[in-house]
């Protein structure tokens, strides 16, 4: 295999394709085997890349010892259960969002990783989105000012499920996004107000207000039932406003922005205004899921600390497992 690192792949739905196509393509690694219960995907599969192993049967990646690392893109109330046997049998783990349903899940996963000395990384892959880098290292700089709060919709007619509500399945790209600007800090609050039009006890429609100890605020709003797709960030800071729109061409859109209060005297308030135009930010255009299976080879061969890893995983599944 020439020292490539050999990986398993369980899963080849709705996502799973695209990972296996970034794999593919990767010069660092070889992909081996792929494991579905679904025989048609798996056709499909080998048809496209004809060299891959297929299988319905899990253990034709857990006890093949040429495979060191294994990447887990199936539905999420499968995800602790393969995690485990995964970590179990020596492999590490790539694993879809949200890595599991509970943070009593992830604690497991942490601990059975470290016993055995192996990287347990989710699929936050907006956080290897080098726009979302680039609104990082903005919001950091001395221009942007002190960050006031920050506003995330992610909206479309669709795509419905039934294993998990809009939150679940929409929510994480956002809250790991939140957490990545705020550098992990831990929430003073959260509220959350959700609503079902579709299926009874599975919300469609989401609404979170999370609050932190300095004072910022996110707001995040999923929906499934939405006539417009969303994808859209606004970040507001006390010099400078940054808006990241992903459907857009130019996605990252920056200006000088600002309100200050200017008071007379006691009975007279007056407000100075700073509005100027947005202007479009550049930055190299790089798929995320490619950076994404760069890191996860870099953290297995090189050691470096990973970004996603299940610490941030449970950071993230606690603030959505919060009731109200």
């Amino acid at each position: 295999m020439n020292n490539k690192l050999v990986l398993g792949q369980i899963g080849v739905g709705y996502w799973g394709p695209n990972i296996i196509r970034n794999l593919h393509s990767n010069k660092r690694c070889t992909i081996k085997t792929v494991v579905d219960l679904d025989e048609k995907k798996l056709a499909k599969t080998k048809l496209r890349y004809n060299y891959l192993n297929v299988s319905k049967n899990i253990n034709k990646i857990l006890k093949d010892d040429e495979i060191s690392a294994v990447m887990i893109v199936t539905p999420v109330k499968t995800h602790y259960d393969l995690a485990m046997r995964a970590l179990e049998a020596g492999k590490h783990i790539f694993v879809e969002k949200p890595m599991a349903k509970s943070v009593a899940e992830v604690d497991n996963i942490i601990h059975l990783a470290k016993k055995n000395g192996l990287i347990a990384m989710v699929g936050h892959t907006f956080l290897y989105n080098p726009a979302i880098r680039l609104i990082k290292k903005l919001i950091n700089s001395n221009e942007f000012g002190d960050l006031k709060y920050i506003i995330c919709e992610r909206t479309n007619l669709g795509k419905a499920r039934t294993d998990v509500d809009a939150l679940w399945n929409l929510a994480p790209h956002d809250v790991s996004i939140v957490q990545y600007f705020l550098n992990d800090i831990e929430p003073k609050s959260i509220r959350k107000n959700g609503m079902n039009f579709l299926l009874k006890g599975i919300d469609d429609v989401s609404f979170m207000n999370i609050e932190y100890e300095n004072g910022i605020h996110a707001f995040i709003h999923v929906s499934w039932l939405d006539p417009i797709k969303a994808r859209k960030i606004k970040i507001i800071g006390s010099k400078q406003m940054i808006v990241f729109d992903d459907t857009k061409k130019e996605k990252i859109k920056i200006a000088n922005k600002s309100i200050k209060v200017v008071k007379a005297n006691s009975s007279n308030i007056s407000f100075d205004y700073i509005d100027e135009k947005f202007i479009s930010k550049p930055f190299v255009l790089k798929e995320p899921l490619s950076i994404q299976v760069d890191h996860f080879i870099d953290c297995i061969v090189n050691g470096e600390s990973c970004l996603t890893d299940a610490e941030h995983a449970k950071k993230v599944i606690k603030i959505l497992s919060v009731k109200n």
